[in-house]
């Protein structure tokens, strides 16, 4: 018989105790540490028994198996996420905040895949005809995909384990799943750990893609271990913002493709639609002759986006003016504020500062430093930038403009949308043919912004 081991174990992070204890000391979550009981199935020492030897091969090799060739979904923002599309084999964990539209997107996935091979559904959280309600409104009713609701992972591994099984299965979620052999409730550490390892494994060997849907905490991440995203080939989020209808599915880990690649959708009635051409969507009620509207010219993975940041700086009467930050880092803006203040003696204090990041979307990347600063110093002077105009440039602690990558696909990108200026950093080695259709202005330090504005009214910049 089993020998059961008791362990306290963090619902947030994973973490083991020996003994109870009020907060976690890896992640600093309080009251999140609960006991389980797990039976110590290895023996204490694996020199009892004789292993197998394993076979090795080198690099050079050629195998005599064909390489697995990717399942497209004919939906193209999710095949650009996952790499060209669904890798056979690999196990996709898809996380999101509760009614972004997970289940939605991935039951239109499901109606796709089922045109050219076998697709499973299995919910833990709906029943079948709550399904089929969904799949109704979106159109899907008629797709040959076969639903199932379950939760008992046993059940669901000999639904899959067979030569007959599907090439694609969806997982709706890993939290509701449990595996009978251990006593813990199902969301817990153990059970969604040993759910995944027990899904990874046979996904592994009958080349079954198997897609996860994982719950996320408050703070954003996903719900469960953190060992759950290494287990994982893919860890796919699904973001936006309740009042905007645009829809973001970001890759963050890829092992068959590029990650931080993204994939833009609209919620619509008819459920979510691709959204092929995301900078001219974004910038589609851009209003001229306005202060702090400044467009900037970013990349997410691959794809170069142009979106527009606006800024808005008031007087205030508080004694610890806002600083109230939507889609960008809220440390990022305090540093852009810092150096304009220390390097260029612009004085934001006494003054309330909103910045947004225009159609939802979050940005990550530093380049998005000289648009900060240029929307923020339009504001001050209420000086419009011209419509035609876009920045790029990643900002120093002391001040200096520093080159981002992707400069060409920048340049490109924004050319298509009629744009004929750009602020920059400094060009390095040979120019490129598509700066030929720019008034390109090189910055080299960002007071050469604060010049453009301090021209139009010195007095507003400098009080």
């Amino acid at each position: 018989m089993a020998k059961k081991t008791v362990e306290y174990i963090c619902q947030g992070c994973g973490a083991c105790y020996s003994k109870w204890a009020g907060k976690c000391e890896s992640c600093q979550a309080w009251n999140t540490i609960t006991e389980e009981q797990s039976p110590d199935l290895l023996p204490k020492s694996l020199n009892s028994r004789t292993g197998r030897q394993i076979s090795f091969v080198n690099l050079t090799d050629k195998s005599t198996d064909t390489p697995p060739s990717r399942m497209v979904t004919e939906i193209s923002e999710f095949d650009r996420v996952c790499g060209g599309g669904l890798v056979p084999g690999s196990v996709l964990l898809v996380g999101g905040d509760p009614g972004i539209g997970k289940s939605t997107l991935l039951l239109q996935v499901a109606a796709a895949i089922s045109k050219t091979g076998k697709c499973a559904y299995i919910s833990g959280e709906e029943a079948i005809d709550q399904v089929r309600l969904r799949a109704k409104r979106l159109g899907v009713n008629d797709a040959s995909v076969d639903l199932a609701a379950s939760t008992n992972v046993r059940d669901i591994l000999a639904s899959l384990d067979h030569n007959d099984g599907p090439d694609v299965a969806i997982i709706d979620s890993i939290q509701t799943m449990y595996v009978d052999t251990m006593e813990s409730t199902p969301g817990t550490v153990s059970q969604v750990r040993a759910s995944a390892q027990e899904l990874i494994r046979v996904a592994k060997r009958r080349g079954i893609s198997i897609i996860i849907v994982g719950h996320v905490t408050k703070d954003g991440t996903l719900a469960g271990p953190r060992v759950l995203e290494h287990m994982v080939d893919t860890v796919l989020y699904f973001e936006g913002e309740r009042g905007h209808q645009f829809r973001i599915l970001r890759s963050v880990k890829n092992r068959f493709g590029a990650t931080d690649e993204i994939g833009v959708f609209e919620m619509t009635d008819k459920g979510l639609q691709e959204v092929l051409n995301p900078s001219a969507l974004f910038l589609a009620n851009r209003q001229g002759n306005v202060s702090g509207a400044c467009v900037f010219a970013g990349v997410e993975g691959t794809r170069p986006l142009l979106v527009e940041i606006q800024a808005l700086v008031a007087p205030s009467n508080l004694a610890t003016p806002r600083r109230a930050i939507v889609g960008w880092d809220h440390n990022r803006l305090s540093m852009v504020l810092a150096v304009l203040e220390a390097r260029c003696g612009i004085n934001f204090a006494g003054r309330d500062v909103y910045l947004n990041v225009a159609g939802g979307l979050k940005i990550h990347e530093p380049a998005a430093d000289l648009a900060v600063a240029a929307a923020l110093l339009s504001s001050m002077s209420n000086t419009p930038i011209p419509h035609d105009t876009v920045f790029f440039g990643e900002i120093g602690l002391s001040g200096e403009v520093r080159n981002v990558s992707q400069q060409d696909a920048r340049l490109k990108e924004s050319h298509k949308l009629g744009f004929r200026q750009v602020f920059m950093p400094p060009r390095t080695g040979t120019k490129s043919n598509a700066l030929n259709e720019f008034d390109c202005v090189e910055v080299e330090h960002v007071h050469n912004i604060v010049e453009k504005f301090q021209s139009n009214d010195r007095e507003k910049l400098t009080a």
